[in-house]
């Protein structure tokens, strides 16, 4: 069932070889045009993965096209400016928006919804990177394995300042259920949640909110206590229409945005994107572990 998703998943994984980065980045500079063949690419395994559900319409496979096809064309005109222009924040919200609000849900049947949107995001996360690492070279992405120790004090550090003002936040605007200790606090369980939520949710999110919209405002107007509260706003508001609990969650929102600073201050501190990813993981397990 979740076949597509995992082969993409295992595309993103292998893009943090510096190796594969450098061979694909090469063959982009040589031969732009060759960028029309990811959309191409991804476009067809989606498909494929909605044969395979049985879900393949033409409204849904024109959606898909238009998704892939058209923040590559918008990143193909300022091929020659270097990033980020406003064309690529253009770009993040051609990637984002779309699957933020679900569009096209429609014409997706409900059996078939949870795997097609994971390979929606996979296919999400492919583009952005192809897009700004490869093509677009943009630095400071941080879209590699971890190279210092201290990543992993940053996370620590991360976790040991925002969990406390998080969970006493939570508890006090209702968001957070009383604390109880897991019913089957086996370590491999624990642990394997906490490896889903990693790669499910926190790398894709952190690769769009850090190393793609941080990244490219701190570039575009200077790092600084500004960028990262304005970073961190936005990736609340991306919590306005998720539950758990009535639209707009407001409470969501402002529980977010706080650890949106914690999880971009782990990121400029940090030598690779997996330190945020992880902090992230690691708050989203023990809300639901302990919450």
């Amino acid at each position: 069932m979740y076949l597509v998703p995992a082969i993409l998943l295992a595309a993103i994984l292998a893009l943090l070889a510096p190796g594969v980065q450098r061979i694909l980045e090469n063959a982009l500079k040589q031969r732009p045009a060759l960028l029309f063949v990811i959309p191409a690419l991804l476009s067809a395994v989606f498909l494929a993965a909605a044969v395979q559900f049985d879900a393949f319409n033409l409204p849904l496979a024109g959606l898909i096209l238009a998704y892939t096809f058209l923040p590559v064309a918008c990143a193909y005109l300022p091929r020659h400016s270097a990033p980020p222009v406003w064309m690529d924040f253009a770009v993040i919200g051609l990637l984002w928006f779309p699957l933020e609000f679900s569009l096209g849900q429609q014409w997706v049947p409900k059996p078939a919804r949870n795997a097609l949107h994971l390979a929606g995001y996979g296919v999400s996360i492919l583009l952005g990177l192809a897009i700004f690492l490869l093509f677009r070279r943009l630095t400071g992405m941080k879209y590699n394995l971890p190279r210092s120790g201290r990543d992993f004090v940053n996370l620590m550090l991360g976790f040991a300042a925002s969990a406390p003002v998080l969970i006493a936040l939570g508890r006090a605007i209702g968001f957070l259920p009383p604390f109880h200790w897991p019913m089957q606090p086996s370590p491999a369980r624990i642990g394997s949640q906490y490896l889903i939520i990693l790669a499910a949710t926190a790398l894709p999110e952190e690769i769009l909110f850090r190393g793609l919209i941080q990244n490219c405002i701190a570039q575009r107007f200077g790092a600084g206590t500004a960028t990262l509260l304005v970073s961190a706003f936005i990736f609340g508001c991306a919590h306005l229409d998720n539950g758990p609990g009535p639209l707009p969650n407001w409470r969501y929102m402002i529980l977010a945005t706080i650890a949106g600073v914690a999880y971009g201050k782990v990121y400029e501190k940090s030598s690779s994107i997996f330190a945020s990813a992880g902090l992230h993981a690691l708050v989203d397990t023990v809300k639901h572990v302990c919450f």
